[in-house]
């Protein structure tokens, strides 16, 4: 079985070798590189004619693999066991495996519990302003969140006045959150698993969930034309099994099984969220260009 990914390997290691101890007889090969050139990758090479993958998992595929015919329908009898609608295609093309809600960070040492944002009105008081606020240089999901929840209108000109509190935009998510609890930056809007587990691990840091919480995907699919594709089905049902989920949660991802808390229930748990849905290139490639134009970026 050729599995393509763009999990953090030691994601992908966890759930293949569970899954070969459970099924002996197959041997995973895993392909492993970053979301946009495994989406890169897959289109360049269907061009070509060569279909050399079976089951992939990345960041919400896009709109263009689904239109390109390059991902097959298969509704698995587990994914009846998801937490939310959202989590799955209607056409059966794809299925989320774990979530990655963005919330608000907050530096414990800086930043009093009762003192520290509750919503997003709240992070444009006068306290907040001049680089006390870390946000993600890529972090188009929050803009993308915004839109599905407000309209466009609304979100553009909620993060207009975002942009006017001068945060400082850096990229890499693990980094800030590190930044964070040296004490460089008060407050940071990123994933909610890096900042548990830097908090888990002694870090000066906590994080609340300002509604609504937009929360992107890591999804599963099988090739259009896989060269195994009974073997890579086998693979999503185990992902999305109770078993591969309580896999996923060992290496600290969020689980979206409705009978497979997160650790702890809180990242997944009491609130109001939105979860992010494929888009077309030339719709992300808008989000992108406005992101950039807001916050003043490249």
């Amino acid at each position: 079985l050729t599995l393509w990914t763009s999990s953090a390997l030691r994601t992908a290691t966890a759930l293949v070798q569970r899954f070969e101890s459970i099924y002996p007889f197959l041997k995973v090969n895993v392909f492993r590189t970053g979301t946009g050139a495994l989406h890169n990758k897959i289109t360049t090479e269907a061009l070509a004619g060569q279909h050399n993958w079976d089951v992939m998992n990345t960041l919400m595929p896009t709109r263009e693999l689904i239109d390109r015919k390059l991902l097959a329908r298969y509704n698995s009898r587990e994914a009846e066991m998801l937490a939310d609608q959202g989590l799955r295609d209607p056409g059966g093309y794809w299925t989320a495996i774990y979530a990655i809600p963005y919330v608000m960070g907050y530096n414990t040492n800086l930043v009093k519990a009762q003192e520290a944002p509750k919503s997003y009105d709240d992070l444009l008081r006068a306290q907040w302003k001049g680089g006390k606020i870390s946000i993600d240089q890529d972090g188009y999901e929050l803009l993308q969140g915004l839109i599905h929840s407000w309209g466009k209108e609304k979100a553009v000109d909620y993060l207009k006045r975002l942009a006017a509190q001068q945060p400082v935009a850096r990229r890499g998510n693990s980094l800030r959150v590190q930044l964070a609890a040296a004490g460089e930056h008060p407050l940071l809007i990123t994933m909610a698993s890096p900042l548990q587990l830097a908090r888990r691990g002694g870090a000066p840091l906590n994080w609340i969930a300002v509604e609504p919480v937009p929360v992107s995907l890591h999804a599963i699919a099988v090739a259009e034309r896989a060269a195994r594709p009974n073997a890579a089905k086998l693979y999503v049902d185990f992902v999305l099994s109770r078993e591969g989920q309580e896999t996923l949660r060992s290496v600290q991802r969020i689980p979206v099984r409705k009978d497979v808390d997160a650790d702890p229930p809180a990242l997944f748990k009491g609130y109001n969220r939105t979860m992010l849905q494929p888009v077309g290139r030339e719709d992300f490639n808008e989000i992108v260009a406005l992101y950039n134009r807001i916050f003043e970026l490249r």
